[in-house]
């Protein structure tokens, strides 16, 4: 069985996540969403309520598993037998954070892929910290989450 992991903070999570879920639970038979809490960042919402939400964005797709992991990436991976790293790619920005990290885990663990999917051009400047942004100034972020997350986002300001 082939496992992918699409690890991220997604707080919260947008349509352009959801775009690369689906496409990777079409290429995988599991799929794991790894939420994990940014040391970097202030989260809007805690680790807990992106794990509902995200369930909730995803209950349509019958290989996803959204779950919360501690630790190293690789650890939860080689634990879980979870072959696959999938990462979003938005931008050549994206691509060189994203191509620095895969090396790293590649060297210390040649057992272990990462696959980049592109985003779609119409999701490409969407990202959880332009809707935090917009949220904490009282915009309309509609356009840019899953219709649950609007509700609950909006429900919470």
């Amino acid at each position: 069985m082939k496992r992918a992991i699409c690890p991220g903070s997604f707080d919260p999570v947008t349509l352009g996540h959801i775009d690369i879920f689906q496409r990777a639970s079409h290429i995988f038979d599991e799929v794991y969403i790894g939420v994990f809490n940014n040391i970097r960042k202030k989260p809007l919402l805690s680790v807990e309520e992106r794990i509902d939400l995200l369930a909730q964005a995803t209950d349509h797709l019958d290989n996803i598993k959204v779950i919360s992991f501690d630790g190293l990436l690789a650890d939860y991976m080689i634990k879980e037998d979870i072959q696959v790293i999938v990462r979003g790619l938005r931008s050549v920005t994206d691509y060189e954070y994203e191509q620095g990290q895969a090396q790293i885990i590649k060297a210390m663990h040649p057992e272990l892929d990462t696959m980049f999917l592109l985003g779609k051009p119409e999701y490409n400047s969407f990202s959880s910290s332009v809707v935090r942004e917009i949220i904490r100034f009282g915009g309309n972020c509609s356009k840019l989450v899953p219709h649950n997350v609007y509700r609950y986002l909006k429900s919470r300001i």
